[in-house]
């Protein structure tokens, strides 16, 4: 069947909206990050699981490549299209169709943005605690291909903590529905594991069930600056052994990222001064008048003993968000020009010199580039930017080797939340083995054996 037919027959399938094409397809960006445009045959709308499975079923007979797209807030290429291939988005699939307070669990198609999950929870009393930058656009589909991570992951763990179930469409159209709503179930196989981090390769997930916890009664935050990186490491551990488990968030900003985000351009207020390293911590607990006390009492303790030199504690929710959004506005790159955004993952002893090694080496390459680095460290994930004016492959070759070269000593990873994608395919050996890369191989033919699944993404078969 040919591709004109297919997206003939998808438009009498899906209805008036279910498909678009021409201007309707190229004037859409490829991404919130990304100045280009998607190149594809069609862009298809589904709203409903059978809907998908016929798209699929279809696909998969001719052979035709299908790209899923989410929120397009992805930074690994993931949902970059050739013009021949279909785009399957599910930003039809929307809904929350259920809250169960008392189970604490939601189920939500893919298609739901993030930040919806989250207000939904809240209006029952709970949080999903997933929580990322990209929350106002990001799909929890999304989240779920490739098992995303955020600010709360050193409490709550990354996205695949956050699944009990969910429902997926094989490349055949076969609807594996695995929707679970129960903590323990050790019946078999977790089918849903297939699924989560896989990056839309074995299977589109349509539905999922997800796991709520108790709103806080408390939240605190506090920008505290340190010493150094090393004063950094002993504070996490003092915090979280003093907070008793409620530390939530332990973000680390070095001197660059932090001057980035708070200069007259970016709209922040500046809370602290200049010092060489910056930590942004939170905490979600029970008791407010309590938690407070005590987050003011720990803080206090710190400084007396010089751990942390400075500190501004937020004493209202206004205050709380203004240093998240310090936090948060990483976009604040781009004034620069084109930039380069990583994320890798390592041990917390290696990061002190792993990061100086990458920053001075950059700014030896690249004497006129503009670097950043920052990130979550509690959970071994840091992230970095360079702008150093053309994004070109020659430029791009010179950052990736310093920053991903010294890893594999380390015991690092080039990828800590963002997936492979294309962007990084030709580093996955560098960070699983050759019997891991079989068996990713032997499950994607297993699963996909006409190779119409995001082809080409994550590696070749």
């Amino acid at each position: 069947m040919s591709l004109t037919q297919l997206v003939e027959d998808f438009s009498a399938l899906l209805g008036p909206g279910g498909v678009l094409t021409g201007e309707d397809v190229s004037s859409r960006a490829a991404g919130i990050w990304r100045d280009d445009f998607i190149e594809a045959a069609a862009i298809l709308r589904p709203k409903t699981t059978e809907q998908v499975s016929s798209i699929l079923k279809r696909c998969h007979e001719a052979g035709q490549p299908v790209v899923t797209h989410g929120g397009l807030t992805g930074l690994v290429e993931a949902a970059i299209t050739q013009p021949a291939d279909l785009v399957l988005s599910l930003e039809r699939m929307n809904a929350i169709q259920a809250v169960d307070t008392s189970g604490r669990t939601m189920t939500a198609e893919a298609g739901t943005p993030l930040q919806a999950i989250q207000d939904e929870a809240e209006e029952h009393g709970l949080q999903f605690p997933l929580d990322l930058g990209a929350r106002g656009s990001c799909t929890i589909g999304g989240n779920i291909s490739t098992n995303a991570g955020g600010n709360r992951v050193f409490r709550y763990g990354m996205t695949r903590a956050q699944i009990l179930g969910l429902e997926a469409v094989l490349a055949d159209g076969t609807v594996v529905s695995s929707m679970n709503e129960m903590l323990k179930n050790n019946a078999g196989y977790d089918l849903k594991q297939l699924f989560i981090g896989t990056e839309g390769t074995l299977g589109v997930v349509t539905r999922a069930v997800l796991r709520l916890q108790p709103a806080a009664r408390s939240h605190q935050a506090a920008m505290v600056a340190c010493k150094g990186f090393s004063d950094v490491v002993m504070l996490l551990n003092e915090l979280d052994a003093d907070f008793a488990g409620t530390l939530s968030a332990f973000e680390v900003l070095w001197p660059d990222f932090y001057q980035m985000v708070t200069s007259e351009r970016s709209g922040n207020s500046k809370p602290l001064g200049d010092y060489p390293i910056y930590v942004l911590l939170d905490t979600l607990g029970s008791d407010q008048d309590a938690d407070k006390s005590r987050f003011e009492d720990v803080l206090g303790s710190k400084l007396e003993s010089g751990l942390i030199v400075d500190a501004v504690i937020a004493q209202s929710k206004k205050e709380i968000d203004e240093l998240w959004r310090i936090r948060d506005s990483v976009s604040e790159v781009f004034q620069w020009g084109p930039a380069m955004i990583f994320d890798v993952s390592l041990p917390i002893a290696a990061m002190k010199a792993y990061e100086h090694q990458v920053m001075s080496q950059w700014r030896a390459d690249f004497p006129n580039g503009h670097f950043i680095s920052f990130g979550h460290i509690a959970d071994g994930n840091l992230h970095f930017a360079a702008s150093v004016g053309e994004d070109n492959e020659a430029n791009r070759t010179v950052i990736e080797k310093t920053l991903y070269e010294p890893l594999g000593a380390i015991g690092g990873s080039v990828s800590a939340e963002h997936g492979i994608g294309l962007e990084k395919k030709h580093l996955l050996a560098s960070c699983r083995t050759p019997a891991e890369i079989t068996i990713m191989k032997t499950l994607k033919q297993t699963f996909d054996p006409n190779n119409i699944l995001n082809p080409g993404k994550v590696f070749d078969i």
